[in-house]
């Protein structure tokens, strides 16, 4: 299943696409044992008895309960308030290693471990929405597709084996992020967190239908053009020994958002360096994650 946020008439919803992935159900619409009231209290609270039902209606082939078409509502991020500061992976593909070094000058090995950063993220930017470009903060605006893993439940010093257990499902995020902030202050953390510098969609594909181990070819384009291509089996450190490092020592929760790195081909990375201007149309796309489009404006 495909599980969505949405807004119909200025109010809004969660819901899941029908099979044919032109319409919409408002599962609070659905007689479901409770109210979801965003996509954080769905994860957090949802049983098996009410995703049974979802499934059976995603299912079945006879009549449907009535939904939305897509023309009817505005599809938001699937999280579109992030309750914490997103995890994120860096250097998670061995050629963004090398254009990471050339890009900020600096001499930077393989990882031997995983490298962590958080990300600031008040609101996120959905499918086809605004990225700002923040002319006057920034003029080194960058773009970087990122397969998202969506934590399932509460867990700590959680085994690789049992990784996939605390899984809810996976989306796609662009991972916008100002490269002259990067450098000027030393630590990734002011780059990457300005508002709309998090776009995420256009849906969380449930982990039922996306089993581990799995590859995903991943791309990015700009204006039409393709810049990044590679596969998830590039991964340096796979989903498991992710889930397996943070969890050691540290909780992770319901509604967690991991990002799990960038291949090469963004902006900072080719000679002369390609940043994104105002107009620009960034498109990331993930095998069976859909795609995700957003605009930059000033």
């Amino acid at each position: 299943m495909r599980f969505i946020s949405f807004i119909k008439d200025n109010i809004p919803g969660v819901g899941i696409y029908n099979r044919n992935m032109d319409g919409i159900y408002d599962i609070n619409t659905l007689g479901l044992s409770e109210y979801y009231s965003d996509m954080n209290h769905l994860i957090k609270s949802m049983d098996s008895a009410d995703f049974n039902i979802l499934l059976q209606i995603y299912n079945e082939a006879g009549d449907k309960p009535k939904g939305y078409k897509l023309g009817e509502v505005t599809i938001c991020a699937p999280i579109i308030e992030p309750r914490h500061d997103i995890i994120c992976l860096g250097l998670n593909y061995k050629e963004h290693v090398g254009e990471t070094s050339r890009g900020f000058n600096q001499e930077i090995q393989l990882p031997k471990h995983p490298v962590y950063f958080s990300k600031r993220a008040d609101r996120a930017v959905g499918p086809d929405g605004i990225v700002n470009s923040h002319i006057g903060v920034t003029h080194m605006l960058d773009y970087e597709v990122e397969l998202a893993v969506i934590i399932g439940k509460e867990g700590i010093n959680i085994s690789k084996e049992q990784a996939e257990d605390y899984i809810f499902g996976y989306t796609i995020m662009n991972d916008i992020s100002a490269r002259d902030l990067q450098t000027r202050h030393l630590q990734w953390f002011r780059g990457k967190s300005l508002n709309s510098f998090t776009a995420m969609g256009p849906y969380i594909l449930h982990k039922s239908q996306l089993p581990l181990p799995f590859e995903l070819s991943l791309c990015s384009r700009v204006n039409g053009e393709t810049r990044q291509k590679s596969n998830t089996r590039e991964f340096i450190f796979d989903i498991p020994t992710i889930i397996h490092d943070l969890s050691q020592g540290m909780t992770l929760k319901p509604g967690d958002i991991i990002a799990t790195g960038t291949p090469s081909g963004v902006g900072m990375g080719f000679n002369p360096p390609r940043y994104l201007q105002s107009g620009d149309v960034v498109e990331c796309e993930i095998a069976q994650l859909g795609i995700l489009r957003n605009t930059v404006m000033d």
